[in-house]
């Protein structure tokens, strides 16, 4: 199955559109974004993603644990993830109060991928 991936270029795009004024932009020195995203391409070419659910949950996953941005981690994480799905031609409707406690259990650890898949499927 072929997918359409965010790129590096990408994710910091969308982390600069959902960093609020005040907050500290950029990428945090110790952390690899290009790391973060090669744990979901390293997932794609073993073919552990089986749908989009999986890739947009394996890419929140990465960012939010990742902490690649110096802040903004779990914004960055859910934006992508819904710009994921859209560009697999998903489109879910969520609201902040649903979506946010999800994202910080998944950066948390609490929920993995797996999971995370599963909820998005049961909302689509």
């Amino acid at each position: 199955m072929t997918f359409r991936t965010l790129t590096p270029a990408l994710v910091v795009a969308i982390h600069d559109q959902v960093l609020n004024p005040g907050e500290l932009p950029g990428l945090a020195l110790d952390k690899s974004l290009e790391g973060a995203l090669a744990r979901v391409e390293n997932r794609l070419a073993y073919d552990m993603i089986g749908d989009a659910y999986d890739l947009a949950a394996a890419y929140a996953v990465a960012i939010a644990q990742g902490h690649c941005f110096n802040d903004a981690n779990k914004r960055t994480a859910h934006q992508s993830m819904d710009v994921c799905l859209d560009l697999n031609g998903i489109q879910i409707n969520w609201t902040a109060t649903e979506i946010g406690p999800v994202i910080i259990r998944a950066a948390q650890r609490l929920m993995d991928e797996g999971e995370l898949a599963e909820w998005l499927r049961s909302r689509a």
